[in-house]
């Protein structure tokens, strides 16, 4: 046989098409070529190719061999297919077994002794993989994370001889061996912090509905530690969400996430770039935001970003997901992320006592640095101010408060009210969905007219109050938003004066 065909994938964002690596081995002078759209590191693969097969004791046909990497239109990208086009030329040239070769999917790099390494982006190909009802053969050290996907066999192999001894059925690989779920609870407590309860209760409220929070207030008050808790008392990943997670995390380079059942948390620095944020370069990898899919982004002295860099958080925050595009081609990454910010009232931090020392012109200039219609997306804006004396220096232990595990089990209770009721938590709900679960009476009718007016309450911001009272009625586990619960909602929805201090 001269011609054999191997699968493999290719990577192109989140996705992992499937690649028909066809190896065809003819009579003429001896040559190897690859097309089908290769970049420079799979037309590398040659040597180290030619090298493993040798190094393992194979024959290297001195034919003219060519490598077709099917369909011709998908820019292949890296060293994945190394191990692919090995098995295709010892297919090709009869040295090992191909009635197999339908049932395996390939990926790994080789070593120039044949030892088989791991390759980024394993996990969006185990998943297709996995749909496709075919085994996966791949470097053991790339097993665990392939291992994720539930439904699909995972065969690790070290060395390219191992991978022949299978095919020839004389030692076959074995098959990974699944690890137990295990969560790891957080460290980091809530009652740690002193005091603070509006704060505290505003987390809860954020985390119960998926709502976007912003700490502002002078420094030292414990805005950063506020927000670093947050993740421990938000709901674990679901499996699905787990995936898409350590997909992401995947693809960009990362490999496998220490905990991949807790809820990522991203802090970049704010000399953070555009592209940073949202992702780039010439082979376009996901950015911050979409490493905070299904977690938090926290945004620590927000004032500080470049505004160009805040203005690129709008489309996101509102659609879930970022399109990068490109020359040569467009990649989604999704992005449903939870906005954590923190903010001082001034450069110097101290606006409305008598250390501040900024000017009215240096207060406008730094408030204006974020957007009317970004400041508008973020649901929740909560004052955290200096906490008194007396709380600072009393010897009672700070324990007396809720632990994460108790504020975590509330709020994985009114997230299963709301998946139950309309399959997706409240700050996914439309306009029209919100007119079916808040519907307002007379006297909210008025109290909302009312804040509409003293609050400039955009549309978009109406909509985002109805959406905080209805979790603020699902931690009570109530049937419909009552007055109190628009009041509290609209308490976090201060005015301009009101979060300047003026």
């Amino acid at each position: 046989m001269s011609l054999a065909v191997i699968k493999s994938r290719a990577k192109l964002g989140i996705e992992a098409p499937i690649v028909s690596v066809e190896v065809h081995l003819s009579n003429g002078l001896p040559a190897f070529n690859i097309v089908g759209l290769p970049e420079a590191s799979v037309k590398e693969s040659k040597d180290r190719v030619r090298s493993a097969i040798i190094n393992s004791h194979f024959e290297f046909p001195a034919r003219r061999i060519t490598v077709n990497l099917a369909p011709a239109d998908i820019p292949k990208q890296g060293s994945r297919f190394d191990l692919a086009i090995a098995i295709g030329i010892l297919a090709a040239s009869e040295q090992v077994p191909s009635d197999r070769l339908n049932d395996y999917e390939f990926i790994g790099e080789l070593a120039l002794t044949g030892d088989i390494r791991p390759v980024d982006a394993v996990l969006p190909s185990a998943q297709q993989c996995a749909e496709s009802n075919n085994q996966l053969i791949i470097s053991e050290e790339n097993a665990l994370e392939a291992s994720l996907v539930e439904s699909l066999s995972v065969l690790p192999a070290n060395h390219l001889l191992e991978v022949s001894a299978h095919l020839h059925q004389r030692e076959p690989l074995q098959l990974w061996q699944r690890e137990d779920r295990v969560t790891n609870q957080s460290t980091l407590q809530l009652n740690d912090i002193i005091g603070q309860q509006h704060a505290k209760r505003a987390m809860e409220v954020a985390a119960a509905g998926g709502h976007h929070l912003l700490f502002y207030g002078p420094p030292g008050t414990g805005k950063t530690m506020l927000a670093s808790r947050l993740s421990g008392i938000l709901p674990p990943l679901s499996n699905q969400e787990a995936l898409e997670v350590a997909s992401i995390h995947s693809v960009a380079g990362k490999g496998l996430r220490q905990d991949i059942w807790v809820r990522p948390f991203r802090s970049p620095h704010h000399t953070a770039s555009a592209a940073a944020l949202v992702g780039g370069g010439g082979i376009p990898k996901p950015g911050e935001i979409s490493l905070a899919h299904h977690g938090v982004l926290f945004l620590d002295e927000l004032p500080e970003f470049s505004r160009n860099v805040l203005e690129v958080l709008r489309e996101p925050l509102e659609s879930g997901q970022i399109m990068i595009s490109r020359v040569n081609a467009q990649t989604l990454y999704p992005a449903k992320f939870q906005l954590i910010a923190a903010m001082n009232p001034c450069p110097c931090g101290y606006l409305g006592s008598s250390r501040c020392v900024c000017g009215i012109d240096q207060i406008t200039r730094y408030q204006h640095k974020i957007s009317g219609p970004l400041l508008d997306r973020i649901d929740l804006q909560v004052q955290v101010s200096a906490i008194t004396n007396e709380q600072l220096l009393s010897q009672e232990s700070t324990a007396k408060g809720e632990t994460n595990q108790k504020i975590q089990s509330r709020v994985c209770t009114a997230r299963h009210i709301q998946i139950e009721r309309q399959g997706k938590i409240n700050t996914d709900l439309s306009s029209q969905e919100l007119q079916q679960v808040c519907p307002l009476n007379k006297e909210q009718k008025s109290l909302m007219n009312l804040a509409i007016d003293q609050f400039s309450l955009s549309t978009r911001g109406f909509y985002r109050v109805l959406k905080v009272a209805r979790s603020l009625a699902d931690l009570e586990k109530s049937s419909y938003p009552e007055l109190s619960h628009y009041q509290e909602a609209l308490s976090y929805r201060p005015t301009m004066d009101r979060r300047t201090g003026d």
